[in-house]
Parts: C-alpha cells; sequence; structure tokens
C-alpha cells in the first residue's frame, strides 16, 4: 500500500501531466490549461497529449516574483 502523501515530488520525472503542474502550484485544473493556452507555462505536444517539462512550473513562478518585484 501506498502511504506518500499526494504532494510528494518525484524528482526523476521530465514531464508532468497538466494536473501534476497544476498541483505543484496549487492552482486548479482549469487555471493551469489558460496559463498554456496563454503562453505563460511551458508546454509540449507529445503525441495527443499536453505535457509540462518539470521545471516549467518553477520558471513561472520565477518570471512572477521578478515581475512582482519590478512593480
Amino acid at each position: 500500500m501506498d502511504t506518500a502523501p499526494v504532494d510528494t515530488f518525484d524528482n526523476t520525472l521530465v514531464l508532468l501531466t497538466v494536473e501534476e503542474a497544476a498541483r505543484r502550484l496549487r492552482i486548479g485544473r482549469t487555471t493551469c490549461y489558460r496559463l498554456i493556452r496563454t503562453g505563460e507555462l511551458e508546454s509540449i505536444p507529445v503525441g495527443t497529449l499536453r505535457r509540462v517539462p518539470a521545471d516549467a512550473p518553477a520558471e513561472y513562478v520565477a518570471r512572477r516574483r521578478a515581475a512582482q518585484r519590478a512593480a
């Protein structure tokens, strides 16, 4: 039986599902898709699937923090 917490990150993953990326950002799935659609959050197609590079959520947060500091 797997007792690992839901928010434990697997550092070996290269690509995340949209749901995993949303969970890392603590946002909803719909909001995550909006960020992808507007280009704020990087994603790539893999066949018919949409995947988010594992480092993209942290990069998104870093850009937001930098923008907040500059404001």
